[in-house]
């Protein structure tokens, strides 16, 4: 077996989306840092509801999925089909936006911390203009294990390593994401296999860790080079990541805003779709 090692750091940049929601970027900062199939990562975390509030109004997505985690406080989903999803500490939404998705996230809250993720993760051409879906996953439905020195929610995928393997929430078969959130103490170490050919990534959230030998620094997404598993070190107490992996679409990449195409022709066609009203008919 072949380790991962630390190929490139990424550290988040500060941001502000929807109504002047500030948060952290790190994959999507620019359109030059992705890693295929991931488009952008984005953490919200603060405890001043000024940074929150105003939330994410009705807004389009059309060609990628959306991945939701909350760590702590509560966001509504609201769709142009009349869906209404509610999440909460430790919950997920996984939302297939493909032919389009008009949707808003507004916090359900006026005080207090709003902490949390949002992935988005790209669709091959053949599924771009498939429906739009969404499927919410609370907190009591995504596995858990423990080892030795901490613990890992298995959010999509899978983790395995040496005789053990945990089946996750969440399994996608065209990109077949693996998405982790692993707990670490001081000193600890986590392990876990990824298959050969998928791109990988982890980003810190708490702490800092050490992967081939290489410090990855909090609120920092760290690319990983080439191998069929990694180490991960904890080098401070409380140490809580992010891993995910999936596997490459290898296409070409058209995005304007909220629409992820492979030309530009079908971006202006989504624009046009969006301005008709049929984006998501």
């Amino acid at each position: 077996m072949s380790e991962r090692e630390l190929a490139n750091v990424i550290p988040s940049m500060p941001a502000s989306d929807g109504a002047g929601v500030k948060l952290r970027r790190s994959l999507g900062a620019t359109q030059a840092l992705r890693h295929d199939p991931f488009l952008m990562l984005d953490e919200f975390f603060s405890d001043n509801p000024d940074d929150y509030i105003a939330g994410f109004p009705s807004h389009p997505h059309r060609g990628f999925e959306t991945v939701t985690y909350m760590l702590d406080g509560r966001m509504q989903h609201k769709d142009h089909l009349g869906n209404t999803g509610d999440l909460g500490p430790g919950d997920v939404q996984w939302m297939t936006a493909a032919r389009g998705i008009i949707h808003s996230e507004m916090p359900q809250q006026t005080e207090g911390r709003m902490r949390g993720f949002q992935l988005w993760l790209n669709l091959p051409s053949g599924q771009k203009m498939q429906p739009a879906s969404y499927r919410d996953i609370p907190t009591g439905d995504i596995p858990e294990a423990e080892f030795a020195g901490g613990r890992v929610r298995v959010i999509a995928g899978g983790w395995s390593h040496a005789d053990q393997r945990v089946e996750g929430a969440v399994r996608r078969a065209t990109t077949d994401p693996m998405l982790l959130d692993v707990h670490l103490d001081a000193g600890s170490r986590f392990e876990a296999d990824i298959p050969a050919g998928h791109n990988a990534f982890a980003y810190v959230y708490e702490g800092e860790a050490t992967i081939g030998g290489k410090v990855l620094p909090r609120r920092a997404a760290g690319l990983l080079g080439d191998g069929d598993r990694v180490e991960i070190l904890s080098e401070s107490d409380g140490t809580r990541l992010l891993l995910l992996a999936a596997k490459p679409l290898n296409e070409p990449i058209v995005q304007y805003g909220p629409f992820v195409m492979n030309t530009r022709e079908e971006i202006e066609q989504a624009l046009a779709d969006y301005r008709d009203g049929t984006l998501a008919a």
